[in-house]
Order: structure tokens, then sequence, then C-alpha cells
């Protein structure tokens, strides 16, 4: 018994010794120490200047301090995205069983082999999205590689796109984020073209510029067009009737799809977009009402009529499309990332450096109608869902590199920082990723086809 009773004098003394001692009560000095760390992380990678911030950071060896792992090969990834899938590497997207894969969902890498081409080789890029010609001070956004959570895409090989597009047509319809991304597809495929000022020009002998209706590159050795043709809502524009309520300045009509489909009817891709047009101050705000069928819709909301745009969308290339010889793509909604303000009340993105790395439950309704409309139509149009993989690239936007900053007046400067581009993206960028999604369905498509 008096053991026992030592034993358990012995036990109770150890415990709280180990209470005293429990790593899970620091002391204040480590608090303190912790505190200190956690700010001076958080100001250097968020609050700093951004031309001075970015300047500064070794990249590759801050992510790897992050948290995130360092290879020895050319890529940094987050630790989750190097475990292998069921204890294998990572299938091929174009290999079999690598079908299933949602190439959408993924999260972005690292990677120093990007990007895809040098913005000086380029000469075609027009000025709003050539953000490293206009003094942007660092190429980080260009180093982001998109990898699919359970399945590896093709590496994008421009020769071989090239080769399969010989003697065809790929259009994009829509907005000016349309062009983005057929400008960055002209960038990427003439990577493969030796001489380019010669063979890759405007049919027309036209410049890119942001109220061009339509415009043709032809890459001559291939003869293959790539052609771009602007539709902000894809569906038509009309004056208003007599008798029309006095506020109505024009009418877009929801069931009638623009004249620019005409154009690209008969082309082998077609790539449709539209989004950022349908928002209030684009709209109703300019005087610009719905109609749909004979009747001016008034009252009609802006999610409302684009859903009925959409739905108009469908219905044309159902019934007027051959759908063996043109496959249609609808790219989803593309997120901006204004930060204290919208775009026409001073809204800011140039402090952004880094992609948001984290998991996000943001919801965008253009994205939602779409994917809502589309997702009972797959057979009809395919989705190219870009909007989760977008929504995390706010270090990827213009800004105020739309325009020249190094050489401008102190004044045009201040002026540059409150008007800034938090919706198009810098080329090379984000569209890039979004042609390397296209470039792995198309060569999926030929597979199942073979």
């Amino acid at each position: 018994m008096g053991s026992d009773n030592t034993t358990m004098t012995s036990s109770n003394s150890d415990l709280k010794q180990c209470k005293r001692s429990n790593f899970l009560e620091p002391s204040l000095a480590s608090v303190g120490f912790f505190f200190f760390v956690t700010l001076l992380f958080v100001t250097t990678f968020f609050y700093l200047n951004f031309e001075v911030a970015v300047n500064r950071i070794n990249f590759p060896h801050l992510v790897g301090w992050a948290g995130v792992n360092d290879s020895s090969s050319s890529t940094v990834s987050r630790p989750s995205e190097l475990l292998q899938t069921c204890g294998n590497e990572r299938v091929g997207f174009l290999e079999e069983g690598g079908g299933e894969c949602d190439i959408f969902d993924g999260s972005w890498v690292w990677d120093e082999s990007y990007p895809l081409y040098k913005p000086q080789d380029c000469t075609i890029i027009e000025g709003g999205f050539s953000c490293s010609q206009h003094g942007r001070p660092n190429d980080f956004y260009t180093k982001w590689r998109w990898q699919p959570k359970y399945c590896k895409l093709p590496r994008f090989d421009a020769g071989t796109m090239l080769e399969k597009l010989r003697n065809k047509r790929v259009a994009f319809v829509g907005d000016s984020l349309a062009r983005n991304q057929w400008e960055s597809l002209i960038c990427m495929l003439s990577t493969a073209v030796s001489n380019k000022s010669s063979s890759i020009y405007e049919v027309k002998g036209k410049h890119i510029t942001r109220r061009a209706g339509s415009l043709v590159f032809k890459f001559e050795d291939f003869n293959f067009t790539l052609e771009f043709y602007r539709s902000p809502y894809l569906v038509s524009r009309a004056q208003p009737p007599a008798g029309a309520p006095p506020e109505v300045k024009l009418l877009l009509r929801l069931d009638v799809v623009s004249l620019s489909y005409s154009l690209w009817k008969g082309a082998d891709q077609v790539i449709i977009s539209s989004g950022h047009w349908w928002t209030y101050e684009k709209t109703i705000a300019m005087g610009r009402y719905f109609q749909d069928g004979e009747e001016i819709k008034m009252n009609m909301n802006i999610e409302a009529a684009y859903r009925r745009a959409i739905e108009a969308v469908v219905d044309y290339v159902n019934t007027q499309v051959i759908k063996d010889k043109t496959r249609v793509f609808f790219r989803t909604f593309s997120p901006d990332h204004f930060r204290r303000g919208a775009w026409n009340t001073g809204g800011t993105c140039h402090s952004e450096v880094l992609p948001d790395l984290g998991i996000h439950g943001a919801s965008y309704p253009h994205a939602m109608i779409a994917m809502d409309v589309l997702s009972q139509h797959l057979n009809v149009l395919r989705l190219l869902n870009v909007t989760h993989m977008t929504s995390m690239r706010q270090d990827g936007h213009p800004s105020m590199y739309h325009r020249e900053v190094d050489n401008a007046t102190a004044a045009l400067q201040k002026a540059l920082q409150k008007s800034q581009d938090c919706i198009h993206w810098c080329l090379p960028g984000v569209p890039d990723s979004w042609n390397e999604l296209l470039y792995a369905l198309v060569l999926k498509q030929e597979l199942s086809n073979a």
C-alpha cells in the first residue's frame, strides 16, 4: 500500500511537471516571436508596394520557404499536388483512363519552363495586353502552369496543332476577352513558324484594335485562318420601334443571334464567350433594354436576360450549325479582380503579385447561368470551364500596365494608378492556359473519333 502511495505521489508530481512544461502552453516570449514572424510574413507577401516587392523576391526560394516543395525539376508545386493519385503517377489526359479526368479541377504550379512564348517575339499583341512592354517589373505571372488534380495535360505543341489545323478555320466570338484569348493563340501558334512577318498576316491588312469588328489572321504555310468576331452580347441589337418608352435607346434581341454568326458559319472550331457586358452599367444604365419576340421587357433583370441570350445561342448552334463540320465551345466567365472599387470607381489590382492558391468558394452568376443552360446541351456545345482556375489569378491582369508606365509623366502615372485594367489579361499569361485546355480537348476529341 505504501509503495502504491509512493507511486501515486510520484505520478502526480510527474503530471504536474508535465503540465508546467506543456508545449501547448507557450511562453509569452514564444507568442510574441510567433506573432512577429507571422506579421512579417503577411506584410512581405501582401502589403509591400508592388514595384519594390517583386524585384526583391527570390520567388522559387520564397515559394519553398512558404511550405511549397522545391524539387530538383523545373517545377515547384504545393505538397498536396505532389501526392500521387491512388499510389500511382497521374494518368495522361490523352491516355486510356484519362477521359474521366476533370481538367478544370486543379491548381496552379510554378514552372520555370514557362511562358510558352516571349512577348517580344509576338508583335501582334494589342497594346493593352502587352504588360512587359509597358514597364511591368516582373514576369512571375507568366510562370504558372495549370495542373489538373487527377491527370496530366499534354504539353502544348504549336507544330502539332498547326498540322491539325491545316486548311481549317478557327473563330473566336465575343467581347474583348475573346480577343484576348484569340491573340494568345496567335502568339502560341506563331512559335512554330520561322518566317512570321511574311507568312502570318491579317487578310485585309487591318491592325488589331479594341474596336475592331472582325479580324482574320492567316497562317499562309498552313492555309489556316484564326478569326475574331466582336459580339459582346452574342445577340442582335436593334433600334427601338416607334412608340417605345423614351428611356429605351437600343434593344438587345434576346431571341436573335448577332449578325456576326453568319461570318463564322462553316468554321471548323468556334469558341464563344460573353459576360462582362451583361451588367447594369452596360445595359439598362445606357438605355439598352431587352426584347424577346415582339415584347420589350422593361422589367427583365440582367441575369434572366443573359440566360435567354445563352439559350438563343444554343438554339442557333443546334439548328444552324453542321455538327459534323463545326465543333463549338463555350468559354465560361473570366472573373475580374478589382480591389477597393470597381472598374469605374477607381478599383485597382497592381499590388497583386501572386495567385491565390487557397480553396475558393466564390460563385459567379454569369458562370453559373451559362453552365446551368449548357449542362443540358453538352451534345451541342462543349464547355471550356475556365472560371474556377481564372478566379485564382488576380496577379495576371494588366492593372496600370495597360499603358506605358516607365516613361510616363508623374501626372500620367498617378492617373494610371486610378484607372486600372483588372478584367483583361497580360500576354503571355492566363489566356495561354485556356488555350492549353482547348488544345487538350481538341486532341481528345480526335482520339475519340479515330
